[in-house]
C-alpha cells in the first residue's frame, strides 16, 4: 500500500529539479557532439577548463570579489528600497510627491547609471556598489509599497487597543505580513543585482567575474566563458537552496 501511494505522488520537487538539470545537460552534450564548434564547446572541454581555472587560475578569486560586491549592493539596495518603500505605501502624499522621481529612475538604463557612476566617482569599489544599488532600489521601492498598501490596518488598530507596545506590533503585525514582498524583492534583487555587476566589471573592473570574461570575450574563449559562468550559477544555485528557500518557508509558515 505504501508503496502504490508513492509511486502515485509520482517524483519530489527535488527529483524533478535534477531531472530538468540532467536533461539540460544532455541537451548541452548533444548539441556540442552534432555541431563539433568552437562556438559551442562540450561538457568535457568546459569542466576541464573550470578545473584548470580553479586550481591554478584566479576562479576564486575573482568570485569571492564578485559575490562580495553583489551582497553589498543586495543589502544595500534592500535597506533602502524598503525603508523608502513602507514609507510610500503608507504615507499617499509623501507617494504623489515622490512618485515621479520613482517612474524616472525606474525607466533610467542601467548602463547609463553605471557610466555616471565611474565618471562621478572614478573606477574603485564604492562606485561599483554605488551603481548596482541604485539600479535595484527603485525596484525594491515598487515591491515594498505595494507590501505596506496591503497591511490590514484593522490588525494594528487591535494591537494599538489592546496596548502592545510598537516593538511588539511591529515585530508580530507588522513585519509578517511584509515577509512575502521582502522574498519577492530579496529574490529578483539577487537575480539582478549580480547581472548588473558583471556589466560593471566589464566596464571598469579589473577584477571579478565579468572582468574575466571580457578577457575570454577578447580572445574567443567560450569554454572559459562557459566555466566562470557556471562557476556562479552554482554558488548561486546553493545559496538559494541552503539559504533562501529555508528562510522562506520559515518566514511564511504562519500563514499555514
Amino acid at each position: 500500500m505504501r508503496r502504490a501511494a508513492t509511486i502515485a505522488r509520482g517524483p519530489s520537487p527535488a527529483q524533478l529539479r535534477l531531472i530538468s538539470f540532467l536533461s539540460l545537460l544532455i541537451i548541452w552534450e548533444v548539441a556540442a557532439l552534432l555541431l563539433q564548434s568552437r562556438e559551442l564547446p562540450d561538457l568535457w572541454r568546459v569542466a576541464s577548463t573550470f578545473w584548470i581555472e580553479l586550481t591554478d587560475g584566479p576562479l576564486l578569486s575573482d568570485l569571492g570579489l564578485t559575490l562580495f560586491r553583489v551582497f553589498t549592493a543586495f543589502l544595500l539596495a534592500m535597506v533602502i528600497g524598503t525603508a523608502i518603500g513602507i514609507a510610500m505605501g503608507f504615507n499617499r502624499r509623501l507617494d504623489h510627491l515622490f512618485d515621479g522621481w520613482l517612474i524616472l529612475f525606474l525607466n533610467i538604463p542601467a548602463l547609463v547609471t553605471i557610466i555616471l557612476c565611474l565618471l562621478w566617482f572614478g573606477i574603485n569599489e564604492v562606485s561599483f556598489i554605488v551603481a548596482v544599488a541604485l539600479n535595484k532600489i527603485p525596484n525594491v521601492v515598487v515591491t515594498l509599497r505595494e507590501g505596506a498598501r496591503a497591511i490590514d490596518r484593522d490588525l494594528l488598530q487591535v494591537a494599538e487597543i489592546f496596548r502592545i507596545g510598537w516593538k511588539r506590533t511591529f515585530f508580530h503585525f507588522f513585519l509578517p505580513q511584509l515577509y512575502p514582498y521582502l522574498m519577492a524583492a530579496g529574490r529578483s534583487g539577487v537575480a539582478l543585482i549580480w547581472k548588473i555587476v558583471l556589466v560593471v566589471e566589464l566596464l571598469g573592473g579589473s577584477s571579478g567575474i565579468g572582468f574575466r570574461m571580457n578577457h575570454f570575450f577578447q580572445y574567443f574563449d567560450i569554454a572559459g566563458l562557459l566555466a566562470y559562468t557556471m562557476a556562479f550559477i552554482v554558488v548561486m544555485l546553493l545559496i538559494e537552496i541552503a539559504f533562501v528557500e529555508p528562510l522562506e518557508r520559515r518566514l511564511t509558515r504562519w500563514r499555514k
